[in-house]
């Protein structure tokens, strides 16, 4: 996945999350940004109309059938934690699985066992409240070690995020770390300090479903490590001055 730029954002309401009180920097000279204290919370209509592959959640409504297995057929909800019990089958964790990998769970269990080929899907019913479907992931970027889109499953904060994806590499940035959101019809861009936050400089920012990090990149470190590359061929030592990167 491509970094999106800050400008095709413009116009946008951009977060200086770096520091404490810092000025919000544009991409665009004299663009309208205007500086928030916080990110605002996706609205309820954010989560229904969402493009993205829909996970199970805690108290989501399922159809399960085994075809031509009656007593398989049937409508289950998962409780607080996403979980539901099966015939022959027994506890499936399903919070923050699709659809298909919960038939694909239970195809795998019952195969064998108990059915030669059993065929099984699962679907979304249609009078399930959306707001009970964990609809949407939150995609992380940049320099990360795994960068991906990871299903939201309760309270997700920024370090959280950068940790399902692996946490950040060698040359990552952590002081420009972006958090894009989408909020109505506007869009927001939020600049963080990852250090800082780990530091306790300031709260750990929720991040919600939707959103995009991306962690940025440091061409010092890059330029560092490709420095270090040949030092083993050199015959005398070389000392290096170590600059903040």
């Amino acid at each position: 996945m491509n970094r999106i730029p800050a400008f095709a954002l413009v116009p946008a309401l951009l977060l200086a999350g770096c520091v404490k009180n810092a000025p919000p920097v544009a991409s665009v000279p004299d663009s309208p940004v205007t500086a928030l204290k916080n990110l605002p919370e996706p609205e309820a209509s954010d989560v229904v109309r969402s493009t993205r592959l829909a996970f199970v959640g805690p108290f989501t409504e399922l159809r399960v059938e085994v075809f031509g297995v009656p007593d398989m057929q049937r409508d289950i909800m998962t409780d607080g934690k996403g979980n539901f019990a099966f015939p022959l089958v027994g506890s499936i964790a399903a919070a923050g699985k699709t659809p298909a990998d919960v038939s694909e769970e239970i195809r795998q269990k019952l195969a064998g066992r108990y059915i030669r080929d059993p065929q099984v899907t699962v679907n979304f019913k249609a009078s399930s409240n959306p707001l009970s479907i964990q609809s949407m992931s939150v995609t992380v970027d940049g320099q990360v070690n795994k960068a991906g889109a990871y299903p939201v499953v309760g309270r997700v904060t920024l370090m959280r995020a950068v940790a399902l994806a692996g946490g950040t590499n060698e040359f990552a940035k952590l002081e420009d770390v972006v958090v894009f959101r989408d909020v109505g019809n506007q869009k927001y861009v939020g600049i963080y300090n990852l250090e800082a936050i780990r530091r306790g400089n300031y709260p750990d920012p929720e991040i919600f479903p939707n959103d995009v990090v991306v962690v940025g990149d440091s061409p010092a470190r890059r330029r560092f490590k490709d420095i270090l590359a040949v030092v083993p061929a050199l015959l005398s030592p070389v000392i290096l001055l170590a600059r903040e990167f």
